[in-house]
């Protein structure tokens, strides 16, 4: 769901700003000369061989692992072959996890598949958590997720071992010396070759064209004509870029968290900058303190600490990547507005130790020193779908502009432009995703006015170039990262009545609380 930078140095901060990278393709359909991004081909569901359309998923009662615990009996597994490169259809093949629960009434309307964002979000691992969220969708659908390809189960991708993603962690995010430089890239290339050891030949396959080409696989083998879908955060690109893909095979999708799918790399980050930075005026107003002096205040703690980390009781030191980490999560939610002000309080007092903790329940550390894998999923994933490649230079130049954005989340962001995909083995597809959708069903877009991770604005975007008639835009005026779930009853009812009705709502509809 989320989509800010995870992991270490420049793992660190793009993969906290977890919500949406570009969709690239590695082959099936036409290509559109302003994207690079492949266009719908009239063959490519005939193209498919029976192996693939034919598969009837051997559904199980879910078995522990070492990365997860089975959710009760009320889920199920299975697994689903797709191509590994969609340009040969007949070729090689890897396999997808899978998870569902049964619709629990009897007026079942199909499927409903939930991408959770990340890029590199476990649905089979998510989903669970999920369902109590969408109690009232259970009762129509099969709820249904998977791990996309290079996540989790679905031939997981790691780059690096939890020894050396805590080493990375004294890598200065915004470097300050011709040597921090040289670090900075030496530690983005090491990355780099990791993923491709590991990956081999997947490394070119993982893109989001790639991911929503199996949606639809996934949609033919569940049995449902159309496909009907619920994406979050990066979700929100995935279900667009299959909506241009498959314009005639969309049921109802619902896109909350609302990537802009008119941004690049660099002006997703902006866009990011000053999400974040918005979010973080609405907290320091809740506690009562100026917007400017309460930045200034946090910029100046990061700065101290980028010197001189603090201390903590677990016995390792909050480096300045660390204490950002734990400034940007707590934004996502505003129920978790109480833990960034004690945690700052802490740190003002020398003590790193919460907003350590809360660093770490970002990057899913466990108390043993075991890293979730999220980070590095989102980064092979990116990479691939994003075409742009900032140099160090070019990234220096966009310093001034990312800090008037942000004094605090700015720096970060900027140069992190050319740490994220340095060096990166497997050339970037675009510099945007095509999402256009002529002749699709109504699209249900939803936008939250104070989303740090996915700017408000890019709802409006992704509404208007999925085209008229397609986008539908609801609004809600609240805070955190989505809408849906999040308090709105507005909201909630509004998209219970598309998915489980069809009552799509006026374009522009706003939900005040």
């Amino acid at each position: 769901m989320r989509r800010f930078a995870r992991g270490a140095a420049v793992t660190a901060v793009a993969a906290l700003l977890a919500a949406g990278c570009s969709g690239g393709s590695s082959g099936g359909g036409e290509v559109d000369e302003r994207s690079g991004s492949a266009r719908p081909s009239a063959t490519d569901s005939k193209a498919l061989p029976a192996a693939l359309t034919s598969q009837r998923p051997d559904w199980e009662h879910c078995k522990a692992t070492a990365n997860f615990s089975p959710p009760g009996r009320d889920w199920q597994c299975a697994t689903l072959k797709v191509p590994l490169d969609w340009s040969k259809p007949r070729g090689e093949t890897i396999n997808l996890a899978l998870i569902r629960s049964k619709a629990r009434g009897g007026d079942r309307i199909g499927s409903l598949l939930f991408n959770f964002g990340g890029p590199g979000t476990s649905g089979v691992a998510g989903l669970p958590g999920y369902a109590a969220t969408v109690s009232l969708l259970r009762e129509r659908y099969d709820l249904v997720s998977w791990d996309p390809r290079g996540v989790g189960a679905s031939e997981g991708v790691r780059c690096r071992s939890d020894k050396e993603t805590q080493a990375a962690e004294a890598v200065d995010p915004t470097p300050d010396t011709p040597a921090e430089e040289r670090a900075y890239l030496r530690d983005a290339a090491d990355f780099a070759r990791g993923c491709e050891k590991d990956a081999g030949r997947l490394l070119a396959h993982v893109s989001t064209t790639d991911t929503a080409r199996d949606m639809d696989l996934m949609r033919q083998v569940l049995g449902d004509d159309r496909l009907h879908y619920f994406g979050i955060s990066y979700g929100t690109e995935l279900g667009g870029v299959y909506a241009h893909l498959f314009p005639k095979k969309v049921g109802r999708l619902v896109l909350d968290a609302v990537v802009d799918p008119g941004a690049d790399m660099v002006a997703h980050r902006e866009n990011q900058a000053r999400g974040f930075q918005r979010a973080l005026d609405d907290y320091l107003r809740s506690t009562g303190q100026d917007p400017d002096l309460g930045t200034r205040k946090i910029a100046e703690l990061l700065d101290r600490i980028d010197t001189d980390p603090l201390d903590t009781f677990s016995g390792r030191r909050l480096t300045q990547v660390l204490a950002f980490t734990g400034i940007v999560w707590p934004l996502y939610r505003q129920d978790s507005w109480p833990s960034l002000t004690s945690a700052l309080d802490t740190a003002e007092q020398g003590d790193g130790s919460e907003l350590l903790a809360l660093a770490d329940d970002y990057r899913q550390r466990d108390r043993s020193g075991r890293y979730g894998l999220l980070p590095q999923a989102q980064r092979v994933i990116s990479c691939l779908d994003d075409k742009q490649r900032p140099t160090l230079t070019e990234a220096k130049g966009l310093l001034p502009e990312f800090e008037r954005i942000s004094p605090v989340f700015g720096p970060f962001l900027g140069w992190d432009a050319a740490g994220w995909c340095h060096d990166w083995p497997v050339a970037g597809q675009y510099e945007t995703p095509v999402v256009s959708a002529p002749g699709a069903a109504p699209v249900l877009v939803v936008g939250n006015t104070g989303d740090p991770a996915t700017p408000y604005e890019g709802a409006r975007r992704m509404a208007d170039e999925l085209g008229k008639g397609v986008g539908v835009e609801l609004t809600w005026r609240g805070e955190g990262h989505g809408a849906y779930g999040n308090g709105s009853d507005c909201v909630d009812s509004t998209v219970n009545a598309y998915l489980l009705k069809g009552t799509v709502p006026k374009d522009g509809r706003v939900c005040a609380s």
